[in-house]
C-alpha cells in the first residue's frame, strides 16, 4: 500500500494508471475509519482495478461550535485497517494542501442541501462539496463510493457532479449497522455505555416508521409523530428532524405514494447522530 501526502505526487500516480487503461475507484474519508468504510473499499475492490481512500477532516464542513478539534483521529488504525482491506493508494494531505494560504474559493451547494442538515449545521455542505470537488480533481478516478448512511451528503455530491458535469460515476453503497441495528459512525465512539443503549431509539424510530407504513400507513403527520414518541421513549429530546422526504429532491411529503426515505437527527447526550431507512411502496 502506498501512502501519499503531496498533492502534485498523488496525481502523477494515479494519472499514469488511468493513461494505463486502469479503473480506478476513490474512497473519500474523514479517517476514524470502521467497517462501513471498510466495505467500500471492498466494493472498490470488487468494481475497479485500482483503490485509493484519501484521510483528511476537513475544517471547512464543520459549524465553529461543532467538534472539529476533537473529531477522532485515528491515522495508524486507519491505515492497518486499508492495507488489511487491499487498498493500493491512501492519501493523506495536511491542511495547507488542501486549503493553501489565501484560499477563498467555495463551491456553492444545490438545492438539495437547503433542508435538513442545511439547515441544522450552516456552511457544512459548502465544506463537503467543496472539499469533495477538489479530491475529484487530484484523483482521477473513474468510481467513488460512498455510505448511504449520509443520505443527504450522497445526493449532494450527485447533484453536484451532474451539474458541474464531472466525469467521474457515484456508487453509493448499503449502510452498514452493528448487530443491534445502530448505524456505523466514527462519532459512535463519543457515546457513553448507557448513551450507546439510548442511541438505539433512532433504529427503533426508522423501524416503528417501517412497520406503520407496511401496514397501511400513508399519512405523514402520523407516522413523524410516531417516530418521535418512539425517540422520547428512549429519552431522547433533541430531535433535529424525523422527516419522510421525496428520494430525489429530499422535499418534505405529506403522504407517501412512491419511494420515499425517512431521515433522522438527533442528540445523544452531546454527540448528534444521523440515521435514514428508504421506504419502497
Amino acid at each position: 500500500m502506498d501512502v501519499v501526502s503531496n498533492r502534485h505526487e498523488i496525481y502523477a500516480k494515479l494519472d499514469h494508471e488511468r493513461i494505463s487503461g486502469r479503473k480506478i475507484g476513490l474512497i473519500p474519508t474523514m479517517g476514524a475509519l470502521h467497517a462501513g468504510h471498510i466495505s467500500l473499499v471492498k466494493k472498490s475492490r470488487e468494481v475497479c482495478d485500482v483503490s485509493v481512500a484519501t484521510i483528511f477532516v476537513n475544517p471547512s464542513q464543520f459549524g465553529p461550535k461543532e467538534d472539529f478539534s476533537r473529531y477522532p483521529r485515528t491515522l495508524e488504525s486507519d491505515l492497518e485497517k486499508l492495507e488489511k482491506a487491499g487498498t493500493d493508494f491512501v492519501f493523506v494531505p495536511d491542511s495547507h494542501s488542501i486549503y493553501p494560504p489565501g484560499f477563498s474559493t467555495y463551491v456553492e451547494p444545490p438545492a438539495v442541501a437547503l433542508k435538513w442538515d442545511g439547515e441544522f449545521r450552516p456552511g457544512h455542505f459548502r465544506g463537503v462539496t467543496t472539499v469533495v470537488l477538489k479530491l475529484f480533481q487530484l484523483i482521477p478516478a473513474t468510481v467513488t463510493f460512498f455510505g448511504r448512511k449520509d443520505f443527504q451528503q450522497c445526493a449532494v455530491i450527485r447533484r453536484m457532479v451532474e451539474d458541474l458535469n464531472v466525469p467521474i460515476r457515484i456508487e453509493i453503497c448499503p449502510t452498514v449497522r452493528e448487530a443491534d441495528g445502530l448505524a456505523m459512525s466514527s462519532r459512535n465512539r463519543y457515546l457513553s455505555q448507557p448513551e450507546r443503549q439510548q442511541s438505539l431509539g433512532l433504529w427503533h424510530a426508522l423501524q416503528g416508521a417501517n412497520d406503520l407504513i407496511s401496514s397501511g400507513k400513508r399519512n405523514v403527520d402520523e407516522i413523524q409523530k410516531a417516530m418521535k414518541q418512539i425517540l422520547s421513549d428512549h429519552s431522547i429530546e433533541r430531535i433535529d428532524y424525523a422527516a419522510i422526504v421525496d428520494e430525489e429532491t429530499l422535499e418534505p411529503l405529506t403522504t407517501i405514494e412512491k419511494t420515499a426515505v425517512i431521515l433522522l437527527a438527533a442528540h445523544v447526550g452531546s454527540t448528534r447522530l444521523i440515521d435514514n431507512l428508504l421506504i419502497e411502496v
